[in-house]
């Protein structure tokens, strides 16, 4: 027993690995079997994904849906074509964007290629920043220092049957917060404390394939802390429109951009040149218009172009305003008769359901004007231009519900004094409808490439304005580009006025100048010389000059909202009609309706109609007439205004301006519509203009003006010509009245602010306004101690300390 024992420990012994081994190798041998056993991962068939119960759409790729999830079909051969990807809104919260932000408001735009990369197709966003010719060794470098980012990349699923497609997945893409299409940017998230994209609450709505574009409307829903509307819900929901649409392979021929005509433009630095460095190149934004029979069309005949330019009215619009929306289309299209194109833009009522069920509004290959529901008081002419060529696309006219109050109380205001059917809070319709119908104009213009033009108010006499036959032709600016919007010049007793704004000679000029195909040009540089004889032609005329629109600009004849050739005689007409609507305000408003609010409203714009009409002549100080010109034409770029018009303007503005005007203090309104505010208000009003005319830029301006002029206005003596008009007081035993003591402070702060500027520490500026304080420390010291009221007096003496406190600053 006990040897059996033994030998039993010694076999366990000397065995136990082999027993462990056999027991390895029998696991082993059943996970290879196991493994065996397994399917091989074979490549998915075309018909893995594209089934019988698949949803899938023609176009220009295809595309199919299988229960939620979406796939490009893309042909082979449009790898590397350029598409221009349009980011739009179709639906949004109420009060997005401060109401400036609306359905069918363009988000993004960037043209894009699909390539393919080893296993995957990018998506890259294609830039024309710079250019050059493939030909050319430079190309490698521009290719180089241009590097194209990805916006996307995707896996390649599988290939069509015939091999000329591939199959990728784009449901990801398109239900995820991809920055450049998002709709949100930056600002509003920071505004609306955007967390993250919920992606259980986002989806891609719908998604049709058109011949030559591709529609994708998603639904995206963020958290947000303090969403525009609905707070309690934390949440902004947003649907969005991506318009995909194939560009043209042959670009459309740019025409070169000339500041002498106003256009919109794109631009792109050209590295073809050979010059010692590379041209920056500017074309013009336009429609293409190409005439059906070019013969015709060479020997001057007009002739319909092959595609002509197309609206859709909204189907939101009230039927009332139709007809009027309709025409300020159409208008355009006599103005294009003079570039030799007949029927070339129009308007029309999108077709029905039965028509074209297919037919939408966000579609790119329609144009549109949208009715908005928006208490926003605008209207907007955007545009999707070829950035290749400048060939606009498509254009979506946005008209806020709104915007006809606005031209409603405008109406009253400048016109009511010489205009009887103005004096109501119930415009005519027919009338109402002539303004519609004139911003609707406007907005085309926009769309048709063409941007404010604000020297063609200046094109006509002041005096011609008040002449019934004049004004019934040529209305009361140039073009329908100004923001001429009323005829205020007019007075009570001129007949027969024409009191709202018209298209105009110069539109027919640029249109032309745009437009007008020259058949023996090939290239952009063929064409020059025959475009600089079109503005050769015109040149000198008024009519036909083109003013930028500028913040806070130099050149007294490109002024926003103003009329007429003489800026000082027009705004005194417009100060004498609008006296009159003061006086009669609560009598055209709360006598009627029983109620102050409209007479509240239309008193603040009454201010801000004042308030332009001031503005326009304080922009004669220091004013420098900017006419641009190429070298082979006669006299200069810039002229400064006179000086005699620059102090005739200054002596104007201390009558008008800055001696109170108190027949803006009518009691009869102000004890009805506010118990305060009413000195803050025209404060505020009149420190603006004292700021505007104490500002570095114009003193600068007028100090530079002693370089290029002889007949110049210094800016030392129009700073002390203001300080002797605004402190008239001192230099007599008058008292100051609340108003004025307000405008002699501000006009102290001012000369402090200046005299600190870091900026202009080393110039004039410093010197005008240390000299100006020491003399004003000396009058209000000896008016001081003249025979006054008690406020005044310690008015002069906060003055003296004010003064001090500036020139001898504590340290």
């Amino acid at each position: 027993m006990k040897k059996l024992l033994i030998l039993s420990l010694l076999l366990a012994f000397v065995f136990p690995s082999e027993i462990n081994a056999q027991r390895r190798k029998s696991k082993n041998k059943k996970e290879t079997s196991t493994e065996k056993s397994k399917p091989k991962n074979k490549t998915k068939k075309y018909s893995d994904f594209v089934k019988k119960d698949t949803k899938s759409d023609e176009g220009l790729f295809k595309v199919h849906e299988n229960e939620g999830e979406y796939f490009y079909e893309i042909p082979k051969s449009l790898f590397g074509k350029e598409m221009l990807l349009v980011s739009r809104i179709k639906e949004l919260p109420s009060n997005f964007g401060g109401g400036y932000i609306n359905a069918g408001s363009k988000t993004n735009e960037q043209v894009v290629v699909w390539e393919q990369f080893k296993k995957k197709i990018l998506l890259k966003i294609k830039s024309y920043n710079a250019i050059a010719n493939d030909s050319l060794p430079i190309y490698k470098s521009v290719k180089s220092n241009n590097l194209e980012p990805i916006l996307y990349a995707f896996d390649i699923k599988t290939e069509s049957k015939d091999s000329s497609a591939v199959l990728i997945n784009v449901t990801k893409f398109f239900s995820s917060d991809v920055k450049a299409i998002s709709g949100i940017g930056s600002r509003s998230r920071t505004q609306y404390k955007v967390k993250k994209l919920d992606s259980k609450r986002s989806f891609i709505n719908t998604i049709k394939s058109y011949p030559k574009n591709i529609e994708v409307i998603q639904d995206f829903t963020f958290d947000a802390s303090k969403p525009p509307s609905n707070r309690n819900a934390g949440t902004i929901s947003i649907r969005m429109n991506q318009s995909m649409i194939l560009l043209p392979e042959k670009p459309m021929t740019p025409r070169l951009f000339d500041k002498r005509v106003g256009y919109f433009t794109v631009g792109t630095v050209d590295y073809n040149s050979e010059k010692l460095k590379a041209d920056s190149k500017r074309y013009i934004s336009r429609w293409r218009l190409e005439p059906k029979d070019k013969e015709a069309y060479a020997r001057g005949e007009l002739v319909e172009p092959i595609k002509p330019i197309v609206y859709y009215l909204d189907p939101a619009t009230p039927k009332k305003l139709r007809k009027y929306i309709k025409q300020g289309v159409d208008d355009w299209a006599g103005v294009f008769e003079t570039a030799g194109f007949k029927n070339a833009i129009m308007a029309k009522m999108p077709p029905s359901k039965e028509e074209d069920p297919e037919f939408s509004m966000e579609d790119i290959r329609y144009s549109s004007i949208r009715y908005v529901a928006s208490t926003t008081r605008n209207a907007v002419g955007p545009s999707v231009s070829d950035p290749r060529s400048g060939e606009i696309i498509e254009s979506d006219i946005i008209w806020y519900h709104n915007h006809l109050r606005s031209y409603r109380n405008r109406y009253l205001l400048e016109t009511g004094a010489a205009n009887p059917s103005a004096r109501t809070l119930d415009t005519p319709d027919e009338e109402i409808g002539e303004m519609m119908r004139m911003v609707i104009a406007h907005e085309i213009g926009h769309a048709l490439g063409l941007p404010h033009n604000m020297a063609a108010s200046y094109a006509y006499p002041t005096e011609s304005l008040r002449d019934g036959d004049f004004t019934q032709k040529n209305g009361i600016a140039a073009t329908i580009m100004d923001y001429a919007r009323y005829n205020y010049v007019a007075q009570p007793e001129d007949k027969n006025i024409r009191f709202i704004r018209q298209l105009g000679p110069y539109d027919h000029y640029s249109i032309n100048w745009g437009y007008r195909i020259i058949p023996t040009a090939t290239t952009p540089k063929d064409e020059v010389k025959t475009l600089d004889k079109w503005i050769d032609e015109k040149a000198g005329d008024p009519i036909y000059k083109f003013g930028y629109q500028r913040r806070g600009g130099f050149d007294p004849a490109s002024q926003t909202e103003g009329i007429g050739n003489d800026l000082i005689k027009a705004s005194s007409y417009g100060i004498k009609n609008l006296k009159i609507v003061a006086k009669n305000l609560p009598e055209w408003t709360s006598d009627q309706t029983n109620d102050y609010a409209d007479l509240n409203e239309l008193y603040g714009e009454l201010l801000s109609v004042w308030n332009r009409y001031i503005n326009h002549v304080v922009g004669n100080i220091g004013g420098v007439f900017e006419d641009n010109k190429k070298p082979n034409q006669q006299g200069n770029v810039y002229s400064v205004l006179a000086k005699s018009k620059q102090k005739e303007s200054l002596n104007w503005l201390l009558k008008n301006t800055f001696t109170t005007p108190n027949w803006l203090l009518d009691k009869n309104i102000l004890a009805n519509i506010n118990h305060t505010g009413y000195v803050e208000r025209i404060g505020r009003l009149q420190n603006r203009h004292l700021s505007s005319l104490l500002s570095e830029s114009r003193l600068q301006r007028m100090t530079n003006s002693e370089v290029t002029s002889d007949d110049f206005y210094a800016a030392a003596d129009m700073v002390k010509d203001l300080r002797k008009g605004v402190f008239s007081e001192a230099n007599s035993t008058k008292n100051v009245t609340v108003y004025r003591r307000n405008l002699q402070k501000n006009f102290i702060d001012r000369l402090g602010l200046l005299l600190n500027s870091k900026s202009a520490k080393n110039s004039d500026i410093s010197s005008i306004s240390r000299g100006e304080l020491t003399s004003l420390k000396y009058l209000t010291n000896n008016a001081s101690k003249r025979a006054v009221n008690s406020i005044t007096k310690y008015h002069y003496k906060d003055c003296i300390a004010k003064i001090d406190a500036i020139l001898n600053p504590k340290k």
